[in-house]
């Protein structure tokens, strides 16, 4: 695998010094740009396309808080750490619940529009995993939309924060092991290298490297990938969350239907009728996702069917239309009605839960680089997300990250030119677009809900050998850059499903569906190995 996306020689490149660099404009972006800005910091967010498009203004579900009165962010906690099957890390659980209800008190200053009811108190809904209702939302299945808007207006009106769009960031650039910035490139401004005291990446998940997924096309793991390549390490890879509904239309994009559908009484059934969900867990439609993305296939099997469905249709057609307005409008397009038809739906993947090891400041094992979000592994998910903890995840760790970075960039920003290095030995032609659409289906066949050790072990041969391919050749663009930091990324996710010898979280294994405290009760973490070129 190549150490850098691209040959440059000589490296003389514009440049650009900056206190606090920040890869990715999501909630946890825009979180750290505020607080390392209120810090008195200058920041650039570097966004890989326009703002607005990133995996939070997709989420519908909403925000946990232990905000009412009959919660407590005790019992969130409790919650959070049972779904995480025992590799949530306390301290941290304990600081993200023990902040989201100032949290929701310092945004609802700020303007935020969650909903609430005729008397004023937030309207709560009840997901997956949880005991109590603590899911905010707004505009109904809008919240992430509103939350990206909220951030967005924030950082828009302080001068402090840059926001550069359309920018690819290729590699980060280090020197004796510490970051000190990026290596970017934009039609506009061709290859450019930005310098910066301290670097946060907050690029999001990877969902693009499965063929079926609920995530935006911006999801293809560049952040892990560059991370690695220079150096820090990866924790957690195995444990990837897979949505178990999404609107299942052939030759449609896939469109996630809430986890809040099941939590306002939505019922899964077969094309038969039978509502089969109290058939695998005793909390129905309202068991952790993995549960149910798992019962899902099991279903499928066993009825040898494509598709389960949802049906909403002993809920009046009012309350659909206020409470799931972007849904009832995707279904529409494809001549469902909510109110009247059972709708498709398929499990799709959803959520890295693991990625760059941080601790609770974002920090990662490299000097001068951060990471938060869904492209960091902070220890709060553990082995399974619990439904809509990561926005608050995001926000919280983010605003730590960023105050942090404001910190470490009171070091000297460096200022030199990048060394050579040696171009790799291939130029022909590739159809990355082919073998782009190879490694979707790959990691959906061998490394998706369910795995087991041959189908792995095929897998890593055939991704090893993809990795060689492409790495021996010049890859000029976008395409081929986002291709490599999937390779790279489906290698290393593939290799630590192929270690984790059990089952537990999200990582099911047929050939090993027991849980083993006694041997696997820890994290699993990749460092690129000194010297490999990796």
């Amino acid at each position: 695998m190549p150490r850098h996306l691209v040959h440059l020689d000589p490296l003389h490149l514009p440049s650009k010094a900056i206190d606090v660099l920040i890869v990715g404009g999501g909630v946890a972006g825009l979180s750290a740009a505020l607080s390392a800005a209120d810090a008195g910091r200058d920041v650039l967010v570097v966004l890989k396309g326009a703002r607005g498009e990133s995996a939070t203004a997709w989420a519908q579900g909403g925000m946990a808080a232990a905000v009412h009165a009959e919660d407590s962010v005790a019992l969130h906690g409790e919650d959070t750490a049972r779904v995480g099957a025992g590799l949530s890390h306390p301290d941290v659980v304990q600081l993200v619940v023990e902040e989201a209800p100032a949290l929701v008190e310092r945004w609802c200053e700020w303007d935020a529009r969650f909903d609430r009811d005729a008397g004023g108190a937030f309207s709560l809904a009840l997901e997956g995993g949880h005991s109590s209702p603590r899911v905010l939302h707004a505009h109904g299945d809008q919240t992430g939309r509103e939350i990206q808007r909220l951030l967005g207006v924030r950082a828009s009106a302080d001068d402090r924060i840059t926001v550069h769009e359309d920018t690819f960031v290729l590699d980060l650039v280090t020197d004796s092991g510490r970051v000190t910035g990026a290596l970017a490139w934009s039609r506009r401004a061709g290859y450019h290298v930005l310098w910066a005291g301290a670097t946060i990446v907050t690029t999001g998940g990877a969902g693009q490297l499965w063929r079926e997924t609920s995530n935006p096309p911006s999801a293809t793991g560049d952040g892990l990938a560059m991370a690695y390549r220079a150096g820090a390490r990866l924790r957690g890879l195995e444990f990837v969350q897979f949505h178990p509904t999404v609107l299942y239309v052939a030759g449609m994009a896939r469109i996630l239907v809430s986890e809040v559908a099941r939590g306002e009484g939505g019922l899964l059934v077969d094309r038969k009728g039978h509502r089969f969900m109290p058939d695998y867990h005793p909390d129905a439609e309202l068991a952790p996702r993995d549960v149910v993305s798992r019962a899902i296939v099991q279903q499928l099997s066993k009825v040898r069917d494509t598709q389960v469905f949802l049906d909403m249709r002993h809920l009046e057609r009012e309350f659909l239309e206020a409470r799931f307005p972007v849904i009832t409008a995707a279904c529409l397009e494809f001549d469902l009605d909510m109110a009247e038809d059972l709708i498709p739906v398929h499990p799709a993947c959803h959520y890295l839960v693991g990625g760059i090891e941080t601790d609770t400041e974002g920090a990662t094992n490299l000097a001068g680089l951060f990471a938060a979000g869904e492209c960091a592994s902070s220890g709060l998910h553990g082995a399974n997300r619990i439904a809509s903890n990561s926005l608050l995840e995001g926000a919280v760790l983010g605003d730590r990250a960023g105050r942090h970075a404001a910190a470490e960039a009171r070091k000297p920003v460096p200022a030199r030119e990048l060394e050579p290095r040696e171009a790799p030995s291939l130029s022909g032609h590739l159809d990355v677009t082919d073998l782009d659409a190879a490694l979707r289906s790959l990691m959906w066949r061998y490394v998706g809900i369910e795995r087991d050790g041959p189908s792995l072990q095929a897998a890593a041969q055939r991704l090893a050998g993809w990795n060689d391919l492409v790495g021996r050749r010049v890859l000029g663009d976008p395409l081929g850059w986002v291709l490599t930091n999937k390779l790279q990324l489906g290698a290393l996710v593939t290799a630590a499903a192929l270690e984790r010898t059990e089952s537990r979280g999200t990582h099911a294994r047929r050939d090993h569906p027991e849980t083993h405290d006694d041997s696997w009760l820890r994290d699993l973490a990749w460092t690129r190995p000194q010297g490999d070129g990796a």
